[in-house]
C-alpha cells in the first residue's frame, strides 16, 4: 500500500503510487523525476517531508503549487495567476498538455 495525500491533504492509502510528488513544508508539488527533488533527496532530510499524490488536480486543490523546475510552464501560469488560475490537466505527469 501507498500513502498518498487527497485534496484536503489528509493521508490515505492506495494500492496505486501515486503520480506526483510533493515536499510538505514547501508546499511544491512536481514529476517523481524531477531533478531538483531528486538532488535534494540525495543530499538526505528530504524524504521525511515528501508526500504523494494520484493526481495533479488532487496537489493543487491540497494547497500545492507547481514546481518551477520540471514544471515552468505550469509554475509560471501559477505565479502569474495565482493558484485559482492554474491550469490542471487530468493527463499524467509526462503530459506535454499547457
Amino acid at each position: 500500500m501507498y500513502a498518498l495525500l487527497d485534496g484536503r491533504g489528509v493521508a490515505y492509502l492506495s494500492a496505486t503510487p501515486g503520480a506526483w510528488g510533493g515536499h510538505r513544508r514547501s508546499r511544491i508539488y512536481g514529476r517523481l523525476d524531477c531533478r531538483s527533488a531528486l538532488r535534494a533527496l540525495a543530499r538526505g532530510g528530504y524524504a521525511r517531508h515528501r508526500v504523494f499524490f494520484a493526481d495533479e488536480a488532487t496537489a493543487v486543490a491540497a494547497g500545492y503549487r507547481p514546481c518551477a523546475v520540471c514544471l515552468p510552464a505550469r509554475y509560471r501560469a501559477w505565479k502569474a495567476g495565482g493558484p485559482s488560475r492554474l491550469p490542471v490537466t487530468s493527463e499524467g505527469p509526462g503530459s506535454s498538455v499547457l
